[in-house]
């Protein structure tokens, strides 16, 4: 529910002209909560006097707008995503729990659908070696599976453990990677949302992130996986590898034109 501290309101009604279920209206000078809104916290930013709290929620995690350090210039930003890069090549090294805790707050505070904030995030580091170990000894049942409806990644897959097979430190799906994060979701929009945020933060903490299209098809196709990853019955969306770039790059990578329609 929505509380609505008297004393501190001012009647201005902000909160219910910014309101996107239109659950907010002024009455005798204050505002006042219909039930069942989504909760989405837009009044409690907006109101100037700070008497809007959302108590199912925590409250001292509601930071004040300050203007240092929220702005951030916009060609710091396009220079951001322009000089990030796909990471295949990791350190050792593991990311500390602080910086995950910061990568995971930023795919928390990603915009959902009807703010339903369903994402699970699973943080694999420690048990990452158990479920590499678990993956692989999968993908040959998989590849049996795949023959028919997806011979390309079959036919791929077979290859990748055969290489890795005849050497075990030939890992073609995890790259080194110290960590890897999962996301799963209902919607992948909110998934795919979620990672695109993380990524950022990631690179501002100096990791870096590689998008794993073929793990991400491997776990979702195999109930195993998923069992053990506690995930059953929510679908995988986006699998990502992180850690520390054993690379530097000096500069952006170039692009192709943008496809763009101005009318």
């Amino acid at each position: 529910m929505i509380v609505i501290d008297e004393e501190k309101c001012i009647g201005c009604g902000l909160c219910a002209k910014d309101c996107p279920a239109g659950k907010l209206a002024v009455k005798e000078g204050c505002a006042v909560y219909t039930p069942e809104c989504i909760q989405c916290g837009h009044c409690v930013a907006v109101c100037p006097k700070g008497a809007v709290s959302i108590p199912e929620y925590d409250m001292d995690d509601v930071e004040e707008y300050d203007e240092e350090t929220f702005a951030v210039q916009p060609q710091n930003f396009l220079h951001a995503v322009k000089f990030r890069r796909s990471i295949r090549n990791f350190r050792k090294e593991k990311l500390n729990r602080e910086c995950l805790e910061r990568i995971l707050q930023a795919g928390r505070y990603t915009p959902t659908a009807k703010n339903r904030q369903a994402c699970r995030f699973i943080v694999l580091q420690e048990e990452l070696e158990e479920f590499k170990e678990l993956l692989w000894n999968r993908v040959p049942e998989l590849m049996d599976r795949m023959k028919e409806e997806n011979p390309h990644y079959a036919a791929f897959f077979k290859f990748l453990h055969r290489r890795r097979s005849k050497n075990a430190e030939d890992d073609g799906l995890f790259f080194n990677t110290p960590a890897c994060i999962l996301i799963a979701a209902d919607n992948p929009l909110d998934g795919g949302l979620a990672a695109a945020n993380m990524e950022n933060m990631a690179a501002a903490e100096g990791a870096g992130v590689l998008y794993s299209g073929y793990l991400t098809r491997i776990i979702e196709a195999d109930p195993v996986l998923k069992e053990w990853l506690g995930i059953p019955d929510t679908p995988l969306v986006c699998c990502m590898l992180a850690g520390y770039p054993a690379v530097s790059y000096r500069r952006t990578a170039p692009r192709k034109k943008a496809d763009i329609v101005w009318r």
